[in-house]
C-alpha cells in the first residue's frame, strides 16, 4: 500500500504534507517535557503532594507507551489517514481540558486521554513522510521529521518556563490549539488515504500482555526511586508482572497464527539494531535533559527562566545538523555520520564531566551545542537505515516500534540517572563527611574547630558537604552517560548500508 501516486504528488504538495504532519509531531514532542517545568505551580493550584503531582506526568507516559504499539493495527482497520485525524483531534481537545482542569483527579484523567491520542502521532508522521518521499529523498524527509521529534522535548523546557512564568501554567496545554488546529486541516486536505486490510484480527492477548508489560514497566520506574526500589513490595510484584508478560509476549506473537507484532519485522537487520540503537538516543536524550536543570539551579542557583534559555542552543545545534545531514544524504556513508554523532556525543559528556560550580554560561553552551550536533548527526542517519530495507506493509507497525524503544528507553534512562545521583550523593557525603575530624589541619583555619562545632558551624560544614557530594555525584552521572555513548559505537558495525537503488527495490515490495 502507498499513498502516493506512480509519479509521486508534486514539490508545493509533498511541501503541505510536510508542514502538516510536523505541526503533530511539534505538538507531540513538546508535550513530552513542556509540562515538567510548570509542576511545582500545578501542586500549589491544585493543593497535591508532589508524589500525586508527578502523576501528571506519569499518566501521559504510561498511557502513550501502552497504546503506541496500537497504531499498525488501527491504521490497518480504519485507515491512516482517518487514524492520524481523529489522533491530532483528540490530542487537541485532550489538551484544553488539561488547561482547564479544576482538580488533580481530572487532569490527571485528561493527561491520559493526552497520552492515548498523542500515541499514534510520532509513529504515523514518521510512516506518511517515508511512503510520500521517494526513497532517496528519505534522508533530507528524516532530517525534518526528526527536527520535531529530537528540538521538541529540547525546547519543551525553555517554552514551557516561559509560559509559566509570564503568563499561567495553563497555557503550557493550551498552546497545542494552533498546532492543533492547523495540523488537523492539513491531514484533511493533503494526506491520502490507504487501504483498509478489513482481514487483519486483533491479538487480544498480545495486546494484554505488552499492555500490562508496559504499564508495569513505566511504573516501576516512575516509582522506583520514591519507593526505594526493591524494598517495596509494589516495585517487587512491578518487576515480576514485567518479567513474565514480556516472556509471554514473545513465545506468543512466535506461535500464533495472527500475533499482535509481525515476528517478520524482526528478519531485517538493520530495523532490529536500529531498535536497540534507538534505546540507547533515547537514553542519552532525556537523561541528560533531566540532569542539567537541577544541577544548575540546585548548585549553580539559576532561576528556571534563565535555564531554559541556557539549554535552548542545544536544540539549534540539534538543528542544524539534522539540516546538514539532509544536504548529505546520498553522498555520504549515513554510518560514517552515526559514528560522528556517537563520538560527538560522548566528547560532550566527557567535558561535562569537568563542571564545577564555577563554570561560565558559555561552558553550558557551548558543550550543549556540541552535544546537540552529536544527537542530530545520530539520529535522522539511523532514522533513516533503520527502514531502509524494511518492505512498506511494515512501516506503520515499524515506527509505532520505533517510537515505543525511543521512550522505553527515555523512562529507563532518567530512572537510572536519578537512582544514581541520589545514591552516589549519600556516598559522596559519607566519604566527605570522614575527613571532618579534628585531625583535619585544613579545619583549624579562621574560627578553628571550637566555631565549628557549634550547631551553626555543623550546619554550615554539612551544607558544604552535602553540596560538594550532590556536585560530584552529578559529576558521575555524566561520566555514566559518556560510556553509554561509547558502547553504542559496535553497534555501527552490524547496520548493513544500501545498496544504491536499494531503496526502490525495497519500495517495490507491496503486500
Amino acid at each position: 500500500m502507498t499513498t502516493a501516486t506512480q509519479e509521486g504528488p508534486s514539490k508545493a504538495h509533498l511541501g503541505f504534507i510536510t508542514l502538516s504532519v510536523m505541526l503533530a509531531t511539534i505538538m507531540q514532542a513538546l508535550d513530552t517535557t513542556i509540562a515538567n517545568v510548570a509542576l511545582p505551580h500545578m501542586q500549589g493550584a491544585m493543593g497535591a503532594t508532589q508524589d500525586q503531582i508527578s502523576w501528571v506526568l506519569t499518566s501521559y507516559i504510561v498511557a502513550a507507551a501502552i497504546f503506541m504499539p496500537l497504531t499498525g493495527f488501527i491504521s490497518d482497520r480504519i485507515g491512516r489517514k482517518r487514524l492520524f485525524m481523529w489522533s491530532v483531534a483528540g490530542f487537541t481537545i485532550a489538551s484544553m481540558l488539561c488547561g482547564a482542569a479544576q482538580s488533580l483527579e481530572q487532569i490527571v484523567l485528561f493527561r491520559l486521554l493526552q497520552g492515548i491520542f498523542g500515541a499514534s502521532l510520532v509513529p504515523l508522521s514518521q510512516a506518511v513522510l517515508l511512503d510520500s518521499y521517494p526513497p532517496e529523498k528519505h534522508g533530507s524527509a528524516m532530517a525534518m521529521w526528526g527536527i520535531g521529534v529530537m528540538v521538541g522535548p529540547i525546547l519543551g523546557p525553555s517554552l514551557g518556563g516561559w509560559l509559566t512564568e509570564y503568563y499561567n501554567w495553563r497555557w503550557v496545554f493550551y498552546i497545542n490549539l494552533p498546532f492543533g488546529l492547523l495540523a488537523w486541516f492539513g491531514l484533511a486536505a493533503f494526506i491520502e488515504e490507504t487501504k483498509i486490510n478489513s482481514s487483519r484480527r486483533f491479538d487480544l492477548l498480545g495486546f494484554a500482555l505488552l499492555s500490562i508489560g508496559i504499564g508495569a514497566l513505566q511504573m516501576a520506574l516512575d516509582r522506583g526511586q520514591s519507593q526505594n526500589w526493591f524494598a517495596s513490595a509494589e516495585i517487587v510484584i512491578e518487576t515480576g508482572l514485567v518479567v513474565l508478560c514480556f516472556y509471554l509476549f514473545v513465545v506468543h506473537i512466535f506461535t500464533h497464527s495472527h500475533p499482535y507484532i509481525e515476528p517478520a519485522l524482526f528478519k531485517d537487520r538493520n530495523f532490529s539494531v536500529g531498535l536497540v540503537f534507538i534505546f540507547i538516543v533515547g537514553i542519552i536524550l532525556l537523561a541528560t535533559m533531566t540532569l542539567l536543570p537541577p544541577f544548575m539551579q540546585g548548585l549553580m542557583g539559576y532561576p528556571v527562566i534563565d535555564v531554559g534559555y541556557l539549554l535552548a542552543p542545544r536544540g539549534v545545534g540539534t538543528m542544524f545538523a539534522m539540516m546538514l545531514v539532509g544536504r548529505l544524504s546520498g553522498r555520504v556513508d549515513v554510518r560514517i555520520l552515526i559514528l560522528l554523532g556517537l563520538l560527538l556525543t560522548s566528547f560532550s559528556m566527557w567535558e561535562m564531566t569537568l563542571f564545577n560550580t564555577d563554570i561560565s554560561n558559555w561552558d553550558i553552551i557551548r558543550t550543549g551545542v556540541v552535544q546537540g550536533l552529536g544527537l542530530g548527526f545520530i539520529f535522522v542517519p539511523l532514522s533513516t537505515i533503520t527502514f531502509a530495507t524494511l518492505a512498506p506493509r511494515f512501516r506503520t507497525e515499524g515506527t509505532a516500534l520505533f517510537s515505543l524503544m525511543r521512550n522505553i528507553g527515555s523512562s529507563i534512562g532518567i530512572s537510572v540517572v536519578i537512582t544514581y545521583l541520589a545514591q552516589r550523593t549519600q556516598m559522596n557525603h559519607e566519604v566527605f563527611a570522614s575527613y571532618i575530624t579534628p585531625f583535619n589541619q585544613a579545619l583549624h583555619h579562621g574560627g578553628g574547630m571550637a566555631e565549628l562545632m557549634t550547631p551553626k558551624g555543623l550546619s554550615a560544614i554539612n551544607g558544604e558537604v552535602t553540596r560538594q557530594a550532590s556536585l560530584l555525584a552529578y559529576l558521575q552521572d555524566f561520566r555514566l552517560m559518556m560510556w553509554v555513548s561509547l558502547c553504542a559505537i559496535p553497534l555501527v558495525l552490524l547496520l548493513k548500508a544500501p545498496k544504491r537503488g536499494g531503496g526502490k527495490e525495497a519500495l517495490a515490495i507491496l503486500e
